[in-house]
């Protein structure tokens, strides 16, 4: 039995929108475990509620039902401040688009989130060259992001969500607006930074290649989450992995 604890813990959530005079559910009663370590494929096709789960993962939009733990502390109906701090402490960020500061050069771009969690510069410059430099971009962290490849400004915001020593790495679509060689290389290399730092993350993607070298993959069909490889409905707590 996996006794590992659990990092990301969601139940029967759902998520209604308005559209007209019409009522969409695009998630109903989602349930998901993602234990320490865990990298956990998020497949789906375009519309199917990838990003909206994403965003209530990451605390930044509500479910219309249901409940979030982080670190088995209850989320859902949180105050605005106490998610702010949810989100700076225990998860980190990766988009399609890199979202990097145009003013600032790479190395600033890592420096800055740490300076906004309270620590200090000396000890955020170091953690930034560290990263940049596992993340290979030892001679770019001087560069701004107009100066960088794709490839590299996607490796920058990699650096940026690692920074504050998440505990969760919540990735939408992180290699999706990359050419293949360059979608694998900052795949392998994100893969292999997670690892290395015991992270968990839950990785939106549209590669079904990148998705089987994942530990699990859960699909969602119809508002539902599914175990792609075993092809059954996560439907309740019990179900959990």
């Amino acid at each position: 039995m996996n006794r590992r604890s659990s990092t990301l813990t969601l139940k029967n959530i759902s998520k209604n929108f308005i559209q007209g005079n019409e009522q969409l559910h695009v998630l109903k009663n989602v349930n998901l475990e993602i234990k320490q370590k865990e990298i956990v494929a998020l497949i789906g096709p375009s519309g199917s509620g990838k990003s909206t789960l994403l965003q209530i993962a990451g605390l930044l939009d509500d479910p219309s039902g249901g409940e979030i733990y982080l670190n088995g502390t209850l989320c859902s109906g949180a105050s605005d401040k106490l998610k702010t701090e949810l989100r700076r402490d225990y998860l980190g960020f990766v988009y399609q688009y890199h979202n990097l500061l145009p003013d600032f050069d790479a190395i600033e771009n890592v420096i800055l989130p740490q300076l906004i969690a309270g620590v200090k510069y000396k000890e955020a410059a170091d953690k930034a060259k560290w990263l940049l430099h596992r993340l290979g971009l030892d001679e770019r962290e001087n560069h701004r992001p107009a100066e960088l490849s794709g490839g590299e400004q996607q490796r920058v915001a990699i650096a940026r969500a690692l920074a504050n020593t998440p505990k969760l790495l919540l990735a939408d679509e992180p290699t999706g607006n990359l050419d293949p060689n360059t979608s694998e290389n900052v795949f392998s290399i994100l893969m292999e930074v997670v690892r290395e730092t015991g992270l968990s993350a839950l990785v939106a993607t549209h590669n079904i290649d990148l998705a089987h070298r994942m530990d699990r993959e859960v699909q969602l069909k119809d508002g539902k989450l599914i175990d792609a490889r075993a092809s059954k409905f996560i439907s309740n707590g019990e179900n959990f992995y």
